[in-house]
């Protein structure tokens, strides 16, 4: 049988072919998926943004209640006019531009549940079902919030692959409070380690305050900022550095940068927060710590830690295959 599927991103964010948000690397993974086996991906995104299927491409430089205005007259547009089989939506704020009843609508919940508006994980609109990315989010979830099966998420080992290590460690991801950049720098020093820090700086004033007042001041000729990193840079980073540093205070839903960083043969060491715990193996690919004392211990055992058994354990556990094979088939079952 062959599918269309709308899906629909953050509405702030661009979604290219190796996007920085996590939400937006699942979407362009499910996009990807569709498009290689012959269905109809239309992608509902921001202008600026690039998919393998077709763009319906919005402005976003407005205030949020008129993007949302937008996304909610093109995502119903679409389904007035091309009839999808599923609207997939991948936004914390999927609530706001939810289509009229009709076609079946998969709500994947990348990020922590309490991040959400509650009226959003109540819906009441028909056919519109909720999807966890691990069975830790799902565990969270608060009483009487409905959800269907996790759909882990996964990354391409043949993209991700190892190198000979270098000096550096890095952190990488959004620069907010949430994510500790100012943990991992700190945690470099006190170690005496050399770290890269590499990510987006969104222009949100608390992201900026944080950078400002939290990261700038720890910054040094051995631990430095270098902006934003995507494609072969990026995997270039993941797969040189001596490890990846993830010291998150929120309760990670699952961690693609920890993912691709184990397929590139880096350990990870990581807070004790959410799915981490669940993605890195104590002692076997990284280690899992509880503040910034134990991160800076961790840097120096990490010698112990076999890259070989990384990349195993990645391929293994996290290929991106069945991601988009468990996807494909939820489509599948949402369209009967």
């Amino acid at each position: 049988m062959s599918l269309t599927v709308v899906q629909v991103a953050f509405g702030f964010a661009a979604v290219t072919a190796d996007p920085a948000g996590g939400a937006e690397q699942v979407l362009a993974q499910c996009d990807r998926a569709l498009f290689a086996a012959g269905h109809r991906s239309i992608v509902v995104a921001c202008e600026g943004s690039s998919v393998a299927g077709e763009l319906a491409a919005f402005a976003a430089d407005g205030p949020r209640e008129t993007v949302h205005a937008a996304m909610r007259a093109t995502v119903a547009r679409l389904v007035a006019e091309v009839a999808p089989d599923v609207v997939h939506c991948h936004g914390l704020d999927f609530g706001d531009y939810l289509p009229p009843p009709g076609p079946p609508v998969l709500a994947t919940l990348h990020l922590p549940l309490d991040w959400y508006d509650r009226g959003a994980l109540h819906p009441t609109r028909p056919r519109t079902f909720l999807q966890p990315v691990s069975a830790d989010q799902a565990a969270r979830a608060p009483a009487g919030v409905e959800l269907i099966a996790a759909v882990p998420n996964g990354v391409d080992c043949d993209l991700y692959r190892p190198a000979p290590k270098g000096r550096d460690l890095l952190v990488l991801g959004r620069m907010a409070p949430e994510k500790g950049f100012a943990a991992a720098i700190e945690a470099a020093r006190m170690a005496g380690a050399s770290l890269v820090a590499a990510g987006r700086l969104f222009p949100y004033p608390e992201h900026r305050r944080y950078f400002e007042r939290a990261v700038r001041p720890r910054l040094d000729g051995r631990r430095r900022w270098i902006g934003p990193v995507e494609g072969a840079a990026k995997r270039r980073l993941l797969a040189r550095a001596r490890a990846l540093l993830i010291p998150s205070t929120a309760p990670e839903t699952s961690s693609l940068v920890a993912m691709e960083a184990l397929a590139s043969g880096t350990p990870v060491i990581a807070y004790r927060s959410g799915a981490l715990p669940t993605i890195v193996e104590h002692g076997v690919t990284g280690f899992v710590v509880d503040d910034v004392a134990g991160m800076a211990d961790a840097i120096g055992r990490i010698g112990a830690i076999d890259p070989a058994a990384c990349r195993a354990a990645a391929c293994e556990r996290f290929p991106l295959a069945r991601t988009a094979r468990a996807y494909l088939d939820l489509y599948h079952r949402l369209a009967a």
